[in-house]
């Protein structure tokens, strides 16, 4: 056997593997941006999506991020922002600190005779062994400032915060599949927060159930219920925590629509409706009780559906819809005509015409976020209530607006519909399964 092979065969035997040399990194800045990212244990590609959920757009690359984590390029400011928010860092000195970058690399090659034992303390960045000699420079005390807990900053809290508030009104012009990704990430991003919240805890807190309820929607919306409870589960814990009670009455009044019984959904949306009594929860209210209203009509309580009805549409009118919880603002005007359609052709009452007539007067001309709902509740209500010819057209309607806007709320119309439409529609009823499923 030659030495070659018998080395070969050795070192194979024994795991052998040659030493590599080790790869330092070009510029502490880039070595900061690569523990951040690794100590909220993420790929590169997860750490643009969670970028692009704090900035709320898809301009975020894993190339971009390979890019800066080797000093090939500096984010912007205006990058730096949600950066650190999507890490849950202060804003002001990771800038800061970019900033100091930015010097360097325009002193380009000038520094390239840097002793390697500076090059070397940069490997320390953000590790438990820094010492003082690497705490004396600017990223050394960020590193060891993280290390020690840093609390997050206002703009970055804000930032997570109206992020969330965004992505619930979303949900009514994105498919349940393309929002997921990126409420999930803007809940990553959240999470990485919270253990440097300081004051602000209790506001990303309620952020950060906001945003896991909304994930549960959207999960059950895919068929993932197991999925969506656990999330429901722990909007519920984020509400105890920050003792907001309106928070778990979002997630009881999602999970009413899952519930296997209409006793169990009327039990939910009893116990959200206690939860948004009082002041600076009327938004919340008309919605949790427009909810209670629907299910009072499928389960044949007629007098207590009107009255639930009524009730809702009372609190919608006197609220202040811009200083209630920020998941309120899906609730909007198209929201409450979609309720108002659904309970009375769920009762046939004589009150479906005329709110028929209002709910498409809103609609006017195009059809705004929300207007999809609108037209599967009235194409089901016209259907209920013996219109068949109307119910039959606007569900046509409904079959091509939704096609055009889907949102998380299309695939549980689509099936009612189906259910309702005559013998001689068969062609479109298939439609609106395959769509549901």
């Amino acid at each position: 056997m030659s030495r070659g092979k018998l080395k070969g065969g050795i070192e194979a035997m024994i795991g052998f593997r040659p030493p590599t040399e080790v790869k330092l990194m070009p510029d502490p800045f880039a070595d900061l941006l690569l523990r951040l990212r690794q100590e909220a244990g993420r790929t590169q590609e997860e750490q643009a999506e969670a970028i692009n959920a704090v900035s709320g757009r898809d301009t975020m690359t894993r190339r971009e991020i390979s890019r800066y984590e080797n000093f090939e390029n500096i984010p912007t400011n205006h990058t730096i922002g949600h950066i650190a928010a999507a890490c849950g860092v202060p804003f002001e000195e990771l800038q800061r600190e970019a900033k100091a970058a930015r010097a360097r690399k325009r002193k380009g090659h000038a520094d390239a005779g840097e002793d390697q034992d500076a090059v070397k303390r940069r490997t320390l960045l953000g590790s438990a062994t820094i010492g003082v000699s690497v705490a004396a420079e600017p990223w050394g005390r960020l590193a060891f400032a993280l290390s020690k807990g840093t609390k997050i900053d206002s703009p970055a809290a804000a930032a997570l915060i109206d992020r969330a508030a965004e992505l619930h009104v979303q949900e009514l012009n994105l498919s349940a599949r393309r929002l997921q990704k990126t409420v999930e990430s803007h809940l990553d991003a959240i999470t990485t927060a919270l253990p440097r919240a300081g004051e602000h805890e209790g506001a990303l807190t309620i952020a950060a159930g906001e945003t896991a309820a909304l994930a549960g929607w959207v999960a059950w919306d895919l068929g993932e219920h197991d999925k969506a409870n656990a999330y429901y589960k722990v909007t519920s814990q984020c509400a105890a925590a920050a003792g907001h009670p309106p928070l778990r009455a979002l997630a009881l009044t999602y999970s009413s629509y899952g519930a296997l019984t209409p006793k169990a959904k009327v039990e939910f949306l009893s116990q959200a409706a206690n939860d948004v009594r009082g002041h600076g929860n009327a938004t919340a209210a008309a919605w949790v009780l427009g909810r209670h209203a629907e299910e009072a009509a499928a389960a044949g309580d007629e007098v207590g559906a009107l009255q639930a009805l009524d009730r809702a549409r009372f609190a919608y009118d006197f609220a202040d819809h811009t200083s209630e919880q920020a998941w309120v603002r899906f609730v909007t005007p198209y929201r409450m005509d979609s309720l108002a359609l659904s309970v009375y052709g769920q009762l046939r009452r004589p009150e479906l015409t005329s709110t028929a007539d209002t709910a498409v007067d809103r609609l006017g001309d195009g059809l705004p976020d929300g207007g999809v709902v609108v037209l599967g509740d009235l194409a089901s209500a016209l259907l209920r209530g013996g219109d068949v010819d109307q119910g039959v057209y606007v569900a046509r309607q409904f079959a091509a607006a939704a096609q055009a806007k889907p949102n998380t709320m299309g695939k549980e119309r689509a099936a009612a519909i189906a259910a309702l439409l005559p013998d001689s529609e068969r062609e479109l009823a298939v439609h609106f399964r395959r769509f549901a499923s």
